[in-house]
């Protein structure tokens, strides 16, 4: 005859077996269903490591699916944490869903929002900017967050400032092509100088506005002198940071301010820095070629 377990101790057996239940439960809640962002890369890098992996799209273009396993470690998002799924949100399994973008462009769009979820501010800023102004309108080349700082092989963006006039000129070819000869696009590459400026020194960010706008052209002064009227910065050059306030006290930098306090939407031709000095062609004055020689001042 089987002998039976009394009734005053199932209770100590229904616990038990609730706590592994409980247990069990807990450890394949989200918190733990994803795993770690190096054994979810490397389950990805299990066919993504393959160079000649590749797909082609409606278009008739062909798409590379290869990652390189070394870059990818050596960017920003890999050591942090930040796993695959985390931007490839509709991958979660395999086979994965079939690609329904027409082409490589639109795929890249396609992930621009993906951006947003970690950098709301930064997202926001580029909503205003000229380039999502220019996207608007219909060029669906204007560029996004990954043109700029790429894909896989995202690096601190202050990580070498000489790479960045390079970026702009993916699509600036010709401004990147007439900085790179200018005396601050020439200090910068032969010297790695982190005082001249690049383009986002003048231009902006992520917020990026339309220099052909009245509120630039005023502004411009002031942008100048965030270097210029710097007395410790240009002590090091054997520059005279005198040359704002003195702009300033002149009949040009008088007639910009009254403008700018009185009728700041009215167009006007005030003489500003750039009309004398050249934007991205800018020389040193005692080079010849320099439109602020004094034998070109007349010309």
């Amino acid at each position: 005859m089987s002998k039976l377990t009394p009734v005053n101790k199932l209770p100590g057996v229904f616990l038990v077996v609730g706590f592994l239940i409980l247990a069990s439960l807990l450890w394949f809640t989200p918190t733990h269903a994803n795993e770690p962002a190096q054994q979810t890369e490397e389950y990805c890098l299990s066919c993504h490591s393959n160079p000649d992996l590749a797909t082609t799209l409606p278009s008739g273009e062909t798409l590379s699916l290869y990652i390189s396993p070394e870059q990818l470690k050596d960017s920003v998002h890999s050591p942090n944490g930040i796993e695959c799924e985390a931007c490839h949100t509709n991958i979660t399994t395999y086979p994965h869903p079939s690609i329904e973008y027409q082409n490589v462009r639109e795929l890249s769009r396609s992930y621009y929002a993906a951006c947003q979820k970690c950098h709301p501010d930064n997202y926001s800023k580029t909503l205003d900017s000229m380039h999502a102004q220019v996207a608007e309108a219909g060029n669906l080349d204007a560029p996004i967050c990954t043109d700029c700082h790429g894909s896989h092989y995202v690096h601190p963006p202050d990580q070498s400032r000489t790479l960045i006039p390079s970026t702009c000129g993916n699509c600036h070819t010709e401004e990147f092509s007439v900085y790179q000869s200018s005396v601050h696009g020439n200090a910068l590459e032969q010297d790695s100088n982190p005082d001249v400026p690049v383009c986002t020194t003048c231009h902006g960010v992520h917020n990026i506005q339309d220099p052909r706008t009245q509120q630039f052209r005023v502004d411009e002064p002031d942008l100048c002198a965030s270097c210029h009227a710097n007395q410790e910065m240009m002590s090091k050059y054997g520059l005279s940071a005198d040359v704002y306030s003195l702009y300033s006290l002149s009949w040009h930098g008088v007639d910009v301010s009254v403008y700018d306090a009185r009728w700041p939407t009215i167009q006007h031709n005030s003489a500003i820095c750039t009309d004398c000095h050249g934007i991205h062609d800018i020389l040193k004055p005692d080079d010849p070629n320099s439109s602020v020689n004094p034998n070109n001042l007349l010309v």
